[in-house]
């Protein structure tokens, strides 16, 4: 063993190490011997100069064929996990693969499929896994969020219908990247037949994707996955893949569903199972930004409206430090409906699913069997790290040294800033005791156990203040209002915290007192102050706070007599204090603007004014009723929606700070007004410089040599404008907005020579890029909420959303295999109206389509079921279609209910029916792109109608059976009207009799046997009928069916199409006209030629001469000639049956010949064949032997 030679090592030849060294090496050589250019020019150009030119030709072609539209790529920084879609046919292996690469990226073998499975792939990308079924609904609503599709091909079957199917919805809905992979191919015996069909499904695959696509090709299963050297390159492909930013979802906001929880209350399911719940959707947000309270659309479920979001920790995050290669304990895998990883995280929990009995002893010992099962190394003395967040999470609650209840024992929580701590130790329930007063009326007293040391302590402190003879101290009032709190009492709350007490003029500080030669009366408390101490409160940063509304007397102690006798004993200041304390409240509570004008947009002035909403976060208090009889000391905080509707809507508004009127007087001030006009837009924006021209360089030397002041007398000196000659100035003007154009000219078309050169696709590309790191930097100072209010969530975040009224057959029905996508609508998208699309018939679609058939559209994130109308355009209408044409684009109509209107030039496609019905055939029925939207459409139909003349006059005709009223005609007046002859005429006047004849007048005599044809157009509206497809709703999702084909319903009915009599295509039967003859007078036949006389002979009187001699037969001649014919008859029969027998076998020996033929055909190729084989051998040897190859060898003597 020791003689074995070491491997050699290999430098590497790409990457990052080797560009760095390759760099250095090039660096170095021009460093040690500069002058090689120049000393050999001849050598660093080309050789030849056509070559060289078309070199570039080629270079250039190349850079054409890449260029592309420029788009604003909106991927954050931390982008979401790319959707990588695995499509194809059952059976094709999209298991396996999923299996084999979730293998290959995280070392954790799944054994089932639901859902999307994230995992993290890099230091910077994330993987999204899914798996698309057969279904039809699947497959559309995975073309429209898959970045990367994984396109499986079994090679022993061939490309199937799914695949072609597949690949027509990703080009209506954006095309996103695509590779192919070839599985099955240890099925192939054969490595020449491997080879050809290798060949030939790679040509099919370059012929429907692009030349040059990439097809993979993964052998046979080993141990149920794919070869490890093979998922390895199919993972370095799709590492390094780049995507490109596709319209649709870069104008929308998107989220696919990874996990779905219904929070509807079990009380209310049980009460009525049928209820509308509130789901929850967990994922990744993808595209734009998503803004609350807007609306979402769920294909399979219906429009939405969002009701809260949040954004959740990333349960895959990515690694926080920068490493040259990604650490074990990184990759990590977030698959919740395939239970991976065993953690699902809520807004306000987290849940971990552990199997069995789960121990840390046995989760470290189950994974130092599976490192040495895997790797084969030794176990290290330290403790491996817990595999997935659950079991991290389950290790350190059982590490826990203390139990909850003693933590919660050892907690304390200050209430109030200036409060001191409390101790859940210290605190105890109320007990009840029974009182009866001086009134009869028995008053309940909730008694603590340290009441009678609290009255000591009162007590105590009450004696102080009296010797301290009123002087308020910090901590003597900090004690007070502990125990008034302890007592029951009402305190001082968040609203009077922000003053400062200390501000307050003290006993006998006369001077501070202003306008009163009294002393202040002190009370027990803030709130017995009366309405000077208010006046005169500050707040803690020093400003005087006079937007306080003065308390009355009234306010304070006008209660009825019954309420001083129940109040015996007890201080009067407590009197009408819970009014008192809201009006506080109200005054010196903050408001958050932001939210009440960005988080609920349903917020009207009336709510706000009534106290419905809560102005810390700007949502409707819907609750608040509910809320005041549960808990009773919140209405110690809160402000009674009764009483702020009773205030009057002119009072004064207490949450801004008063204004002195001598402040207010500046502003009447001229002179300060037009100190500060040039700041605004309706000012001069070039400061003091006037309309008339005057120009910059007078204003600097009038700012330089203008006033100045004399320092030794005071006296400022003041320098006169000098007046430029009205020429001179507007020359000045001239030349100045000249200069101005000359930089402005230089600064777009002059290059920088030291900069690169850019062309115009560069030049809009770095456009793009800077407006989009503006918009970046907009925000970057905010903190994440009023970003998510004014901006909204930005894409790549991990969001919760809550969704209320959703079908209760949403949650029954709910299967993980089928994808959840909530796809963001814009404004425009709200609307309704009629839609005109591009529309053409599948090239394999079996059927042509007929107008008023329903059809399911997919567009946008919609997939919904129309009644289209079929049309062409003529220039000057829309011609309407019974059927669409065979080989070319029509137009089509339909309506588009409530959403799906989208801008145009958006793609589509439609099909007949998403139901596995079991038909083999082609199932995308036509695909084409939007072209206009509106409100109303104008589609005609020609109408043609026919009537008969039944007077004629020279120009003039009476026409009956076109119109039936008076009415009829009278709207037809003055319309284009044709005989079949090619007569063209006009309507004029309706008859009085029959009823609908009317007058027309012709370009010519018309005949009574002519028919009158009048061409019009009808007006075809197109039928209001929008039904979305509801797939998500059912326990069966492939089985959902709309309107159904008029066919379909004909053939379930056993019923045969009706036929209309005037669309029978009846056998026409002309009469044969019979024209009078052709009269002429014998004056003007004498004046003819002879030429054009008529040549007519009068009738013979006498018998000619043929008549006279007419032969006339014998009896006995009669039977000769009846005897001949019979003989003549006889023969030809004969001869008729002759011929057929002959005919008969004529044909019996052609098709014997014809056998024959065939088999001497094959023999003689044999023989021909053999022929020229031994002519071919016995050539070559000839050849051979003339080469001397095969000459006879002399022999030895």
């Amino acid at each position: 063993m020791d003689d074995r030679p070491q491997k050699a090592h290999h430098a590497k030849q790409a990457g990052t190490k080797a560009d760095r060294k390759k760099a250095k090496h090039t660096k170095n050589q021009e460093k040690n011997n500069p002058k090689v250019k120049l000393d050999l020019p001849i050598a660093f150009t080309f050789q030849n100069a056509t070559r060289a030119a078309k070199s570039a030709r080629r270079n250039m072609d190349i850079g054409e064929k890449k260029l592309h539209v420029p788009q604003v790529d909106r991927t954050p920084l931390e982008a979401p996990p790319v959707v990588v879609a695995v499509v194809g046919p059952p059976g094709s292996g999209k298991t396996t693969l999923i299996k084999s690469l979730v293998k290959r990226y995280t070392k954790h073998s799944l054994t089932e499929i639901k859902g999307p499975i994230t995992v993290v792939s890099g230091k910077k990308r994330r993987l999204t896994f899914m798996e698309c079924s057969n279904d039809m609904n699947s497959m559309i609503d995975i073309a429209k969020i898959a970045d990367l599709v994984l396109l499986m091909i079994d090679a022993s079957f061939g490309f199937e219908m799914e695949t072609f199917e597949f690949l027509n919805i990703l080009q209506s809905h954006g095309f996103p990247k695509i590779m192919g992979v070839l599985t099955h191919l240890d099925k192939f015996k054969n490595n020449k037949t491997l080879r050809t069909t290798k060949k030939r499904l790679k040509s099919r695959f370059w012929t429907e994707i692009y030349q040059g696509a990439k097809l993979f090709y993964l052998s046979g299963v080993i141990n149920g996955k794919y070869p490890n050297m093979e998922v390895q390159n199919l993972s370095r492909f799709i590492s390094v893949m780049k995507f490109r930013p596709l319209v649709w979802r870069n104008t929308h906001p998107y989220l696919v569903a990874d996990r779905v929880e219904d929070l509807t209350d079990p009380d209310v399911i049980h009460q009525n199972p049928k209820c509308d719940r509130s789901v929850t959707l967990y994922g990744y947000l993808r595209g734009t930004n998503l803004k609350n309270n807007t609306r979402v659309h769920i294909p399979g479920a219906g429009d939405h409206i969002l009701e809260d979001v949040s954004i959740l920790p990333d349960p895959c995050p990515l690694p926080e430090k920068e490493r040259k290669r990604l650490d074990e304990k990184s990759k990590l895998i977030y698959a919740p409906m395939s239970d991976v990883g065993g953690v699902m995280y809520d807004k306000d929990a987290v849940y971990i699913n552990v199997p069995g009995n789960f121990t840390k002893k046995s989760a470290l010992g189950v994974r130092g069997g599976d490192d040495s099962d895997e790797s084969g190394e030794e176990e290290s003395d330290q403790e491996p790290a817990p595999h997935g967040i659950g079991e991290k999470m389950v290790m350190s609650l059982q590490d826990a040294k203390t139990t909850l209840a003693s933590q919660l024992e050892e907690s304390d929580f200050q209430i109030f800033s200036s409060s001191a701590p409390v101790r859940a130790s210290n605190l105890s329930a109320p007990t009840e005791s029974l009182e009866e007063d001086d009134t009869g009326r028995v008053r309940r007293r909730a008694t603590f156990g340290d009441e009678d040391d609290e009255d000591d302590e009162m007590d105590d402190d009450e004696d102080d203040d009296d010797e301290q003879d009123g002087m308020i101290d910090s901590e003597v009032e900090s004690e007070e209002e502990e125990e008034d709190d302890e007592d029951g009492a009402p305190r001082r709350g968040k609203a009077l915290s922000k003053f400062d007490t200390r501000n307050i003029p003290k006993k006998g500080d006369k001077d501070i007192v202003k306008d009163t030669d009294q002393d202040v009366v002190f009370a027990d408390s803030d709130s017995d102050l009366n309405d000077e101490d208010f006046e005169d409160m500050v707040n803690i940063d020093g400003r005087k706070k006079s937007g306080v509304p003065a308390l009355s007397d009234d306010d304070f102690s006008d209660a009825d007599e019954s309420d001083e006798i129940e109040m015996a004993g007890e201080v009067a200041w407590k009197d009408n204090m819970a009014n008192r304390a809201e009006q506080m409240f109200f005054a010196n509570r903050r408001i958050n603007l932001m939210s009440l004008i960005y988080n609920d947009l349903t917020v009207t002035p009336e709510q706000i004014a009534s106290g419905d909403v809560d102005l810390s976060n700007g949502k409707l208090d819907k609750d608040s009723e509910e809320d005041n009889e549960d808990d009773e000391d919140d209405d110690f905080f809160k402000l009674s929606a009764q009483k702020v509707a009773q205030q009057p809507k002119e009072s004064l508004d207490s949450t801004k700070e008063g204004y002195e009127d001598v402040v207010l007087d500046e502003w009447d001030d001229e002179q300060t007004l037009n100190s500060i006009r040039n700041r605004f837009i309706t000012g001069n924006l070039d400061g003091d410089q006037q309309e008339n021209g005057e120009d910059g360089e007078a204003e600097e030397e009038e700012e330089e040599f203008g006033d100045f002041e004399d320092l030794e007398t005071g006296e400022v000196v003041t320098t006169e404008p000098v007046e430029l000659d009205p020429v001179q100035a507007e020359r000045n003007a001239i030349a100045k907005r000249k200069e101005e154009l000359k930089k402005k000219f230089d600064a777009e078309y002059d290059d920088d020579e030291d900069g690169p050169k850019l062309d115009f696709y560069e030049t809009k590309k770095e456009e793009i890029n800077q407006q989009l790191m503006l918009n970046r930097a907009e925000f970057e100072d905010d903190d994440p909420q009023t970003r998510a209010m004014v901006e909204g969530f930005r894409p790549g975040s991990y969001v919760r959303i809550l969704i209320k009224n959703m079908p209760c057959e949403f949650v029954e029905n709910f299967d993980a295999r089928y994808p959840v996508l909530l796809g963001g609508l814009l404004t425009s998208e709200e609307q309704f109206g009629f839609v005109q699309v591009r529309i053409k018939r599948h090239r394999w679609h079996r059927k042509i389509l007929k107008t008023n058939d329903p059809l399911i559209f997919s567009m946008g994130w919609r997939r919904f079921q129309s009644i289209p109308i079929y049309s062409l355009n003529d220039g000057t209408r829309n011609r309407m279609l019974k059927y669409t044409p065979e080989h070319m684009h029509c137009l089509a109509t339909f309506f588009a209910g409530i959403g799906p209107i989208h801008t145009p030039n958006t793609g589509f496609c439609a099909v007949q029916s998403v139901a596995e019905t079991g038909n083999s055939a082609f199932r995308i029925s036509a695909t084409g792109v939007v072209l206009d939207i509106d409100h109303s459409v104008e589609i005609v139909k020609k109408l043609k109608l026919t009537g008969y003349p039944y007077k004629v006059f020279k120009n003039t005709a009476f026409v009956r059976d076109m119109f039936t009223s008076a009415l009829e005609v009278a709207k037809f007046e003055g319309a284009n009207i044709r005989t079949v002859s090619g007569i063209r005429g006009q309507v004029k006047k309706h008859l009085p009799k029959p009823e609908g004849a009317f007058r027309a007048t012709f370009e010519d005599k018309i005949l009574m046997s002519d028919i009158v044809f009048l061409r019009a157009w009808y007006p075809i509206k197109p039928r209001k009928f929008y039904n979305p497809v509801t797939s998500l709703l059912l326990s069966s999702k492939a089985n959902w069916e709309g309107m159904r084909l008029t066919g379909q319903v004909r053939k379930e009915l056993n019923e045969r199409a009706p036929q209309k009599g005037d669309s029978v295509y009846k056998p026409i039967e002309r009469k044969e006209r019979r024209f009078n003859p052709l009269k002429i007078s014998k004056s003007l036949q004498s004046d003819l030629p002879f030429a054009s006389k008529p040549k007519t002979l009068n009738k013979q009187k006498q018998q000619s001469y043929l008549e006279k001699r007419a032969v006339v037969l014998e009896p006995e001649e009669k039977k000769i000639y009846t005897m001949m014919q019979q003989i003549h008859t006889l023969k030809n029969e004969k001869n008729r049956k002759r011929k057929i027998q002959k005919s008969e076998k004529k044909q019996a020996f052609e098709k014997k010949m014809a056998a024959i033929e065939a088999v001497t055909k094959v023999k003689d190729g044999e023989r021909r064949k053999e022929f020229f084989r031994k002519e071919g051998k016995r050539a070559a040897y000839e050849e051979k032997a003339a080469q001397g190859r095969y000459a006879k060898k002399p022999k030895k003597a």
